[in-house]
Protein backbone atom coordinates (compact mmCIF):
# COMPACT_ATOMS: atom_id res chain seq x y z
CA UNK A 1 0.00 0.00 0.00
CA UNK A 2 1.23 3.47 -1.05
CA UNK A 3 0.96 5.80 1.61
CA UNK A 4 2.19 9.17 1.12
CA UNK A 5 2.98 10.83 4.40
CA UNK A 6 5.11 8.06 5.13
CA UNK A 7 7.55 10.19 3.18
CA UNK A 8 7.72 12.47 6.10
CA UNK A 9 9.24 12.76 9.29
CA UNK A 10 9.38 14.94 12.56
CA UNK A 11 12.83 16.03 12.57
CA UNK A 12 12.50 18.90 15.85
CA UNK A 13 9.66 20.18 18.26
CA UNK A 14 10.19 23.22 20.40
CA UNK A 15 8.24 24.93 23.31
CA UNK A 16 8.56 28.18 24.08
CA UNK A 17 7.79 28.92 27.80
CA UNK A 18 3.71 28.64 28.69
CA UNK A 19 1.68 29.89 31.66
CA UNK A 20 -1.49 32.16 32.68
CA UNK A 21 -0.38 35.94 31.53
CA UNK A 22 2.85 36.29 30.64
CA UNK A 23 2.87 39.50 29.04
CA UNK A 24 4.96 38.23 26.32
CA UNK A 25 3.92 39.12 22.57
CA UNK A 26 2.99 36.00 20.42
CA UNK A 27 5.97 36.71 17.75
CA UNK A 28 7.88 36.69 21.01
CA UNK A 29 6.49 33.21 21.98
CA UNK A 30 6.31 32.26 18.43
CA UNK A 31 9.97 32.98 17.76
CA UNK A 32 11.52 30.85 21.70
CA UNK A 33 9.45 28.17 20.07
CA UNK A 34 10.51 27.86 16.86
CA UNK A 35 14.05 28.53 17.31
CA UNK A 36 13.89 25.41 20.34
CA UNK A 37 12.49 23.62 17.22
CA UNK A 38 15.06 24.57 14.72
CA UNK A 39 18.00 23.75 17.06
CA UNK A 40 16.59 20.45 18.15
CA UNK A 41 16.63 19.36 14.83
CA UNK A 42 20.04 20.65 14.04
CA UNK A 43 19.24 22.53 10.94
CA UNK A 44 19.76 26.30 10.43
CA UNK A 45 16.73 28.56 9.67
CA UNK A 46 17.75 28.68 6.05
CA UNK A 47 16.76 25.02 5.61
CA UNK A 48 13.20 25.74 6.70
CA UNK A 49 11.53 26.19 3.05
CA UNK A 50 7.40 25.89 4.63
CA UNK A 51 5.81 27.44 7.77
CA UNK A 52 2.46 25.52 7.83
CA UNK A 53 -0.53 26.62 10.99
CA UNK A 54 -4.00 26.66 12.22
CA UNK A 55 -5.65 28.82 12.19
CA UNK A 56 -3.84 31.57 10.83
CA UNK A 57 -3.97 35.28 11.96
CA UNK A 58 -7.30 35.91 13.61
CA UNK A 59 -6.84 40.01 14.65
CA UNK A 60 -10.30 40.20 15.15
CA UNK A 61 -10.18 37.43 18.02
CA UNK A 62 -7.67 38.74 20.09
CA UNK A 63 -5.12 35.87 21.89
CA UNK A 64 -6.92 33.23 19.95
CA UNK A 65 -4.31 33.43 17.19
CA UNK A 66 -1.92 36.72 17.23
CA UNK A 67 0.78 35.30 14.71
CA UNK A 68 0.87 35.70 11.19
CA UNK A 69 3.24 33.25 9.11
CA UNK A 70 4.22 36.38 6.94
CA UNK A 71 5.28 38.16 10.86
CA UNK A 72 7.16 34.90 11.35
CA UNK A 73 8.47 34.60 7.78
CA UNK A 74 9.88 37.89 7.45
CA UNK A 75 11.45 37.98 11.17
CA UNK A 76 13.01 34.82 10.34
CA UNK A 77 14.58 36.09 7.08
CA UNK A 78 13.26 32.88 5.00
CA UNK A 79 12.60 32.02 1.83
CA UNK A 80 9.36 29.91 1.70
CA UNK A 81 8.61 27.21 -1.30
CA UNK A 82 5.18 26.73 0.50
CA UNK A 83 2.78 27.84 3.22
CA UNK A 84 -0.39 27.15 4.39
CA UNK A 85 -3.08 27.99 7.31
CA UNK A 86 -6.43 28.09 7.82
CA UNK A 87 -9.14 27.89 10.51
CA UNK A 88 -12.02 25.53 8.45
CA UNK A 89 -9.83 22.66 9.06
CA UNK A 90 -8.74 20.10 12.41
CA UNK A 91 -6.50 22.18 14.67
CA UNK A 92 -3.63 19.56 13.44
CA UNK A 93 -3.97 20.58 10.21
CA UNK A 94 -0.38 22.49 9.86
CA UNK A 95 1.47 19.36 10.82
CA UNK A 96 -1.08 16.99 8.29
CA UNK A 97 -0.69 19.10 5.39
CA UNK A 98 2.86 19.82 5.98
CA UNK A 99 3.66 16.23 6.04
CA UNK A 100 1.73 16.04 2.52
CA UNK A 101 3.77 19.10 0.83
CA UNK A 102 6.77 17.42 2.25
CA UNK A 103 5.51 14.00 0.56
CA UNK A 104 4.57 15.89 -2.44
CA UNK A 105 8.02 17.44 -2.92
CA UNK A 106 6.72 21.39 -2.22
CA UNK A 107 9.10 21.67 0.71
CA UNK A 108 11.86 19.93 2.42
CA UNK A 109 11.49 21.28 6.01
CA UNK A 110 8.28 22.73 6.89
CA UNK A 111 7.99 24.69 10.20
CA UNK A 112 4.05 24.47 11.55
CA UNK A 113 3.35 26.36 14.83
CA UNK A 114 0.60 27.05 17.50
CA UNK A 115 0.85 30.16 19.48
CA UNK A 116 -1.91 31.63 21.97
CA UNK A 117 -2.12 34.65 24.08
CA UNK A 118 -5.26 34.72 25.24
CA UNK A 119 -4.97 34.93 29.17
CA UNK A 120 -2.94 38.03 28.30
CA UNK A 121 -5.41 39.53 25.94
CA UNK A 122 -7.87 38.63 28.46
CA UNK A 123 -5.75 40.99 30.99
CA UNK A 124 -6.66 43.86 28.35
CA UNK A 125 -10.29 43.48 28.60
CA UNK A 126 -10.54 41.25 25.39
CA UNK A 127 -12.33 37.74 25.87
CA UNK A 128 -10.35 35.47 23.11
CA UNK A 129 -13.36 33.62 21.15
CA UNK A 130 -13.95 32.03 17.74
CA UNK A 131 -17.05 34.58 17.58
CA UNK A 132 -15.31 37.15 17.89
CA UNK A 133 -15.15 40.20 20.02
CA UNK A 134 -16.76 43.25 18.72
CA UNK A 135 -20.23 44.66 18.31
CA UNK A 136 -20.74 42.74 15.10
CA UNK A 137 -23.74 40.43 14.42
CA UNK A 138 -23.01 36.88 15.02
CA UNK A 139 -23.01 35.01 11.76
CA UNK A 140 -22.34 31.27 10.85
CA UNK A 141 -23.36 28.12 13.07
CA UNK A 142 -23.28 30.22 16.36
CA UNK A 143 -26.13 32.40 15.42
CA UNK A 144 -28.25 29.81 16.31
CA UNK A 145 -26.48 28.83 19.43
CA UNK A 146 -25.88 32.86 20.71
CA UNK A 147 -29.15 33.24 21.39
CA UNK A 148 -29.48 30.68 23.99
CA UNK A 149 -26.49 31.62 25.81
CA UNK A 150 -24.49 28.79 24.54
CA UNK A 151 -21.75 30.42 22.95
CA UNK A 152 -18.72 28.09 24.07
CA UNK A 153 -17.82 24.85 23.39
CA UNK A 154 -18.23 23.87 27.04
CA UNK A 155 -21.94 24.42 26.36
CA UNK A 156 -22.12 22.23 22.94
CA UNK A 157 -19.73 19.18 24.66
CA UNK A 158 -21.51 19.26 27.88
CA UNK A 159 -24.78 18.60 25.99
CA UNK A 160 -23.53 15.35 24.42
CA UNK A 161 -21.80 13.99 27.69
CA UNK A 162 -25.03 14.38 29.38
CA UNK A 163 -26.73 12.63 26.23
CA UNK A 164 -23.90 9.95 26.71
CA UNK A 165 -24.53 9.40 30.32
CA UNK A 166 -27.66 8.63 30.03
CA UNK A 167 -27.44 6.48 26.75
CA UNK A 168 -24.27 4.28 28.73
CA UNK A 169 -24.58 4.88 32.25
CA UNK A 170 -21.34 6.72 33.02
CA UNK A 171 -20.51 8.47 36.17
CA UNK A 172 -18.94 11.81 36.91
CA UNK A 173 -16.51 9.66 38.79
CA UNK A 174 -15.39 7.96 35.81
CA UNK A 175 -15.01 10.98 33.72
CA UNK A 176 -12.96 12.26 36.95
CA UNK A 177 -10.37 10.11 36.04
CA UNK A 178 -9.25 11.89 32.67
CA UNK A 179 -8.77 14.80 34.75
CA UNK A 180 -6.37 12.95 37.58
CA UNK A 181 -4.51 11.27 35.12
CA UNK A 182 -3.64 14.29 33.34
CA UNK A 183 -2.71 15.69 36.84
CA UNK A 184 -0.85 13.36 38.30
CA UNK A 185 1.34 13.29 34.78
CA UNK A 186 1.64 17.04 34.27
CA UNK A 187 3.13 16.79 38.02
CA UNK A 188 6.11 15.38 36.54
CA UNK A 189 5.75 17.78 33.75
CA UNK A 190 8.14 21.46 34.62
CA UNK A 191 6.40 22.71 31.71
CA UNK A 192 3.13 22.11 32.70
CA UNK A 193 0.73 24.95 33.59
CA UNK A 194 -1.05 23.02 36.68
CA UNK A 195 1.25 20.91 38.68
CA UNK A 196 -0.33 20.82 42.30
CA UNK A 197 -1.90 17.20 43.29
CA UNK A 198 -5.42 16.99 42.61
CA UNK A 199 -7.94 14.57 44.24
CA UNK A 200 -11.10 13.05 43.11
CA UNK A 201 -12.70 14.99 46.36
CA UNK A 202 -11.60 18.33 44.62
CA UNK A 203 -12.81 17.35 41.48
CA UNK A 204 -16.59 16.59 42.74
CA UNK A 205 -16.73 19.50 44.80
CA UNK A 206 -15.31 22.21 41.66
CA UNK A 207 -17.97 24.23 40.26
CA UNK A 208 -19.83 22.80 37.60
CA UNK A 209 -18.96 25.11 34.17
CA UNK A 210 -22.05 23.20 31.90
CA UNK A 211 -23.41 19.80 33.22
CA UNK A 212 -21.89 17.00 33.76
CA UNK A 213 -18.43 19.48 33.08
CA UNK A 214 -16.59 20.99 35.89
CA UNK A 215 -13.99 22.94 36.32
CA UNK A 216 -10.88 19.91 35.62
CA UNK A 217 -13.19 18.90 32.84
CA UNK A 218 -12.12 22.29 30.59
CA UNK A 219 -8.68 22.61 29.28
CA UNK A 220 -6.61 25.64 31.02
CA UNK A 221 -6.75 29.10 28.89
CA UNK A 222 -2.73 29.99 28.54
CA UNK A 223 -0.40 32.07 26.42
CA UNK A 224 2.34 29.62 24.71
CA UNK A 225 3.54 28.63 21.88
CA UNK A 226 4.83 24.93 20.20
CA UNK A 227 6.56 24.43 17.08
CA UNK A 228 7.02 21.22 15.17
CA UNK A 229 9.18 20.61 12.16
CA UNK A 230 8.10 18.39 9.19
CA UNK A 231 10.99 17.34 7.35
CA UNK A 232 11.42 14.70 4.27
CA UNK A 233 12.76 11.24 5.28
CA UNK A 234 15.44 11.44 3.18
CA UNK A 235 16.80 14.15 5.48
CA UNK A 236 17.04 12.01 8.39
CA UNK A 237 21.00 11.29 8.14
CA UNK A 238 21.51 15.38 9.17
CA UNK A 239 19.58 15.59 11.43
CA UNK A 240 20.93 16.15 15.47
CA UNK A 241 18.06 14.14 17.03
CA UNK A 242 16.34 10.82 16.79
CA UNK A 243 13.66 11.60 13.45
CA UNK A 244 10.53 10.30 14.34
CA UNK A 245 8.40 8.90 11.20
CA UNK A 246 4.77 9.11 10.29
CA UNK A 247 3.20 6.12 9.54
CA UNK A 248 -0.17 7.40 8.92
CA UNK A 249 -2.41 10.75 9.35
CA UNK A 250 -6.07 11.17 8.80
CA UNK A 251 -8.38 14.56 8.95
CA UNK A 252 -11.19 13.88 7.23
CA UNK A 253 -15.14 14.96 7.65
CA UNK A 254 -17.62 12.35 7.55
CA UNK A 255 -20.04 13.76 9.55
CA UNK A 256 -22.34 16.74 9.43
CA UNK A 257 -20.20 19.54 9.66
CA UNK A 258 -21.90 21.25 13.17
CA UNK A 259 -21.80 20.46 16.94
CA UNK A 260 -25.77 20.00 17.90
CA UNK A 261 -26.92 18.53 15.08
CA UNK A 262 -25.48 15.00 14.72
CA UNK A 263 -27.66 12.41 13.64
CA UNK A 264 -25.93 10.86 16.71
CA UNK A 265 -25.36 13.14 19.65
CA UNK A 266 -22.92 10.70 21.30
CA UNK A 267 -20.74 10.12 18.16
CA UNK A 268 -18.17 12.79 16.94
CA UNK A 269 -15.88 12.61 14.15
CA UNK A 270 -13.63 10.57 15.84
CA UNK A 271 -15.10 7.82 14.68
CA UNK A 272 -14.88 8.21 10.90
CA UNK A 273 -11.36 9.83 11.71
CA UNK A 274 -10.16 6.31 13.32
CA UNK A 275 -11.38 4.16 10.74
CA UNK A 276 -9.63 6.47 8.06
CA UNK A 277 -6.27 6.31 10.59
CA UNK A 278 -6.53 2.55 10.56
CA UNK A 279 -7.20 2.09 6.62
CA UNK A 280 -4.04 3.80 5.81
CA UNK A 281 -1.63 1.60 7.65
CA UNK A 282 -1.16 -2.52 8.84
CA UNK A 283 -0.81 -1.19 12.28
CA UNK A 284 -3.33 -1.84 14.90
CA UNK A 285 -4.69 -1.07 17.72
CA UNK A 286 -2.94 -3.21 19.90
CA UNK A 287 0.23 -2.08 18.54
CA UNK A 288 0.03 1.35 20.22
CA UNK A 289 2.20 2.34 23.42
CA UNK A 290 1.39 5.19 24.26
CA UNK A 291 -1.92 7.61 23.46
CA UNK A 292 -1.64 11.40 23.57
CA UNK A 293 -5.30 12.39 22.68
CA UNK A 294 -7.58 15.02 22.73
CA UNK A 295 -8.62 16.74 25.72
CA UNK A 296 -9.76 20.16 24.98
CA UNK A 297 -12.84 18.76 27.26
CA UNK A 298 -12.01 15.22 29.53
CA UNK A 299 -15.10 13.95 28.08
CA UNK A 300 -13.52 13.99 24.38
CA UNK A 301 -11.03 11.84 25.73
CA UNK A 302 -13.57 9.28 26.33
CA UNK A 303 -14.67 9.49 22.37
CA UNK A 304 -11.42 9.57 20.83
CA UNK A 305 -10.38 6.08 22.45
CA UNK A 306 -13.62 4.59 21.16
CA UNK A 307 -13.06 6.54 17.57
CA UNK A 308 -9.70 5.02 17.33
CA UNK A 309 -10.47 1.49 18.51
CA UNK A 310 -9.16 1.44 21.51
CA UNK A 311 -12.95 0.27 22.95
CA UNK A 312 -15.82 -0.29 21.91
CA UNK A 313 -18.97 2.31 21.59
CA UNK A 314 -19.89 3.20 25.35
CA UNK A 315 -16.92 1.25 26.30
CA UNK A 316 -14.69 4.10 27.28
CA UNK A 317 -15.60 4.71 31.33
CA UNK A 318 -15.17 0.94 31.76
CA UNK A 319 -11.52 0.82 29.76
CA UNK A 320 -10.46 3.74 31.73
CA UNK A 321 -11.49 2.22 35.21
CA UNK A 322 -9.91 3.49 38.12
CA UNK A 323 -6.95 4.79 36.01
CA UNK A 324 -4.65 2.20 36.93
CA UNK A 325 -4.63 1.27 32.67
CA UNK A 326 -4.01 4.96 31.55
CA UNK A 327 -1.46 5.64 33.98
CA UNK A 328 2.42 6.22 33.32
CA UNK A 329 3.14 2.48 33.89
CA UNK A 330 -0.28 1.10 32.52
CA UNK A 331 -1.22 -0.87 29.82
CA UNK A 332 -1.77 2.19 27.48
CA UNK A 333 -0.57 5.56 28.80
CA UNK A 334 -2.57 8.34 28.40
CA UNK A 335 -1.57 12.32 28.24
CA UNK A 336 1.60 11.65 29.83
CA UNK A 337 3.05 15.26 30.00
CA UNK A 338 -0.01 16.66 31.66
CA UNK A 339 -2.07 17.20 28.52
CA UNK A 340 -4.34 20.35 27.54
CA UNK A 341 -6.31 19.60 31.05
CA UNK A 342 -3.79 20.62 33.28
CA UNK A 343 -0.29 21.63 31.00
CA UNK A 344 -2.25 24.59 28.75
CA UNK A 345 -4.74 24.69 25.73
CA UNK A 346 -2.73 24.63 23.00
CA UNK A 347 -5.15 22.89 20.58
CA UNK A 348 -3.41 19.24 20.46
CA UNK A 349 -0.45 20.61 19.32
CA UNK A 350 0.93 19.75 22.74
CA UNK A 351 0.00 16.14 22.23
CA UNK A 352 2.26 15.88 19.28
CA UNK A 353 5.31 17.08 20.84
CA UNK A 354 4.77 14.91 24.10
CA UNK A 355 4.39 12.00 21.62
CA UNK A 356 7.93 12.27 20.06
CA UNK A 357 9.50 13.00 23.29
CA UNK A 358 8.01 10.18 24.88
CA UNK A 359 9.36 7.78 21.77
CA UNK A 360 12.73 9.70 21.80
CA UNK A 361 12.83 8.64 25.34
CA UNK A 362 13.55 12.11 26.33
CA UNK A 363 10.55 12.98 28.94
CA UNK A 364 12.57 12.10 31.67
CA UNK A 365 10.64 11.24 35.33
CA UNK A 366 7.89 11.19 33.11
CA UNK A 367 9.08 8.53 30.57
CA UNK A 368 6.90 5.75 30.00
CA UNK A 369 9.11 2.51 30.48
CA UNK A 370 9.41 -0.32 28.00
CA UNK A 371 10.61 1.77 25.05
CA UNK A 372 7.46 2.83 23.76
CA UNK A 373 7.68 2.66 19.61
CA UNK A 374 4.09 3.57 18.37
CA UNK A 375 2.08 6.44 19.90
CA UNK A 376 -1.45 7.94 18.50
CA UNK A 377 -2.15 11.56 18.43
CA UNK A 378 -5.33 13.11 18.42
CA UNK A 379 -7.20 16.48 18.32
CA UNK A 380 -10.41 18.00 17.48
CA UNK A 381 -14.10 17.56 18.36
CA UNK A 382 -17.41 17.79 17.09
CA UNK A 383 -17.15 17.83 13.42
CA UNK A 384 -13.39 18.41 13.55
CA UNK A 385 -10.66 15.31 13.94
CA UNK A 386 -7.22 14.58 12.92
CA UNK A 387 -4.85 12.02 14.14
CA UNK A 388 -1.54 10.49 13.51
CA UNK A 389 0.42 7.67 13.93
CA UNK A 390 3.90 8.46 14.89
CA UNK A 391 6.45 5.74 15.41
CA UNK A 392 10.38 5.02 15.97
CA UNK A 393 12.59 3.13 14.14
Amino acid sequence: MHVPEQQAIISGVGQSAAGRRLGRSGLDLTLEAVLAAIEDAGLDRHDIDGISSWPGFKPDSPGFSPVSIGQLKDSLGLDLNWYNAGIEATQMSGVLNACMAVASGQARHVLCFRTITETSAAVKGNRPSLIGNGPERVSGFAEYLAPFLAPSAANWIGMVATRYFHEFGATREQLAQIALNARRNAGLNPRAVYREPLTLDQYMAARMISTPLCLYDCDVPIDGSIAVIVSHKDTAPDLKSIPIRVEAISGGLHTRDTWDQMDDLTRYAAEGCGRQLWNRTDLKPADVDIAQLYDGFSFLTWLWLEGLGFCGRGEAPAFVGDGSRIALDGALPLSTGGGQLSGGRLHGMIHVVEAVQQLRGTCGARQVKGDPRVAAVSNGGGPIAGAMLLARE
